[in-house]
């Protein structure tokens, strides 16, 4: 059986990481090849199961990702995650959502596209003193930056231009992230796997390696694996892997993002864990 590993033009491959689990799959029998999802002349239909893995440069074209992702519903391919969960995802909106699910996260303000806002009024109306500005639909920390009461009124045409581009989320910064780092604990099958706790490279506040973070393989606290856990049921359908990225406050879970899209998993931080995602994916075959 095929099964294919999706990922994009830019990075056409499947990832390091992610061939760990290929060549799990491979010793199970199946065969497992890279398709990038903007590669008009994939026929999905051909495949098992279809597993977004790397698909890094939807943010670039969101469009015509919401128009793949609804053409795979359409012709019945066994996408994973489904469609419809990643297409609710996509959009950090959600985030708003889950707080009124009860989910505890990081407040978020977000700002239509187009809307001209003043920044300096939004942080003091938030009582925010230091705060991040993100595009609504991003990754990689995409056009993330930090901003303050102090700068605000400096920052007011780089937040301006950038609102006329996309919508925007605002939301306070956690210190969290550079005191004690971000979790990052990762699920299979609504199963909790392994976690890494990431932390920023100095100087900085985003996490990605490729921005001079660096995540290390921990092991979080029963209560806060199993408030990760809660934030699964709120997805909207059947995940097939999950990553909920938050920070510990005060013996409690934040949520900051649930990402179930294109996620790096750190497979190669925890042993057994290219094996317990390889097992997760034969199970989507019926």
């Amino acid at each position: 059986m095929k099964i294919a590993f999706v990922t994009c033009e830019r990075l056409p491959d499947i990832h390091d990481d992610d061939r760990l689990v290929a060549d799990a799959l491979r010793r199970d029998g199946f065969q497992v090849v890279a398709a990038a999802w903007n590669d008009e002349a994939v026929d999905w239909r051909q495949f098992a199961s279809v597993v977004i893995r790397a698909t890094w440069d939807y943010h670039l074209d969101e469009d015509r990702y919401a128009t793949w992702l609804q053409r795979c519903t359409t012709e019945g391919i066994n996408l994973w995650n489904p469609a419809g969960v990643v297409l609710a995802n996509i959009d950090k909106r959600y985030l708003a959502g889950l707080a009124e699910a009860s989910v505890d996260i990081v407040p978020v303000e977000y700002v239509e596209c187009g809307r001209r806002e003043s920044l300096v009024k939004l942080l003091d109306r938030r009582n925010w003193t230091h705060a991040v500005v993100k595009p609504a639909v991003s990754a990689s920390a995409f056009g993330t930056w930090r901003t303050s009461l102090t700068t605000a009124a400096a920052d007011q045409t780089q937040f301006d231009e950038a609102a006329t581009q996309r919508p925007l989320l605002v939301q306070p910064f956690v210190d969290e992230i550079v005191t004690s780092g971000e979790w990052s604990i990762v699920f299979f099958d609504g199963e909790f796997s392994h976690a890494v706790l990431k932390k920023p490279a100095a100087g900085d506040f985003r996490v990605q390696e490729e921005l001079g973070g660096h995540g290390e393989p921990q092991h979080p606290s029963p209560e806060i694996v199993e408030q990760a856990r809660r934030v699964l049921s709120h997805a909207g359908g059947p995940l097939l892997y999950a990553r909920v990225d938050g920070i510990e406050r005060n013996g409690r879970f934040v949520l900051m993002e649930l990402e179930i899209n294109e996620p790096f998993l750190y497979i190669a931080s925890s042993s057994g864990a290219a094996q317990r995602f390889a097992s997760a994916i034969a199970r989507t075959i019926g």
